[in-house]
């Protein structure tokens, strides 16, 4: 049996896809991002994904809206599968959504129900779908550099889970979970692979203590 049973093929994926544009928000392939969804455009766009594959896509804004139009977007973005949600009473849904394949937009098309929709170029990330290898990283170097830049950074983390994970793991839930700005989130979900990104996510760390005691950026490897 399959450990990933209810993971999409890529014959699976839409076409059109719903996208909920949320700066500083990233979702990567194999990551679970949850969401509290109250604005009613995306519950709408949560209960359309329901009843069509579970499937939207994470994407970061690019720069401020101008008038009444909605703000630009970053050309690369995440699809995710609705793996679990519940209602509350007030008319909210929390959900878990588990990334599933990156995504370019190939255009922006009309949207539907109050939310944005693009058409989505999956080929260039086919290989997200495929189930990933673990990975080796520096982790004593990653360690060094997380505890100084978890205390700047008011985050309160579980280091027994952080010793325990397994390096792909580590690499991806990090990236995920720290404060770095949009544009850094971006590099992290552009990399061309996950050993990549456990080395820009490490040096992003590393420059930002460096940063906040006042040295000298060390140069990305």
């Amino acid at each position: 049996m399959s450990s990933r049973p209810f993971h999409p093929r890529l014959e699976d994926l839409p076409r059109i896809l719903p996208i909920f544009p949320l700066a500083g928000a990233l979702l990567l392939p194999e990551g679970k991002m949850p969401l509290n969804v109250f604005e009613p455009r995306y519950l709408a766009m949560v209960q359309d994904a329901l009843a069509w594959g579970r499937i939207f896509g994470m994407v970061q804004p690019s720069g401020e809206a101008v008038g009444h139009g909605e703000p630009p977007i970053y050309h690369t973005g995440c699809a995710g599968r609705v793996s679990a949600f519940s209602e509350t009473e007030d008319g909210r849904l929390l959900i878990t959504l588990t990334g599933v394949c990156r995504f370019n937009v190939a255009e922006e098309v009309e949207g539907t129900r109050g939310y944005r929709r693009v058409s989505a170029d999956w080929a260039p990330f086919r290989g997200d779908l495929d189930e990933p290898d673990e990975i080796s990283i520096d982790r004593r170097r990653l360690l060094a550099a997380l505890k100084p830049y978890s205390k700047q950074a008011g985050m309160d983390l579980n280091w027994k889970a952080i010793e325990a994970a397994g390096d792909l793991s580590l690499a991806i839930s990090l990236s995920m979970a720290c404060p770095f700005e949009p544009s850094e989130k971006q590099a992290l979900l552009e990399c061309a692979s996950h050993a990549a990104r456990a080395e820009i996510l490490t040096t992003l760390m590393e420059m930002a203590v460096a940063e906040h005691k006042g040295g000298t950026r060390p140069l990305r490897q």
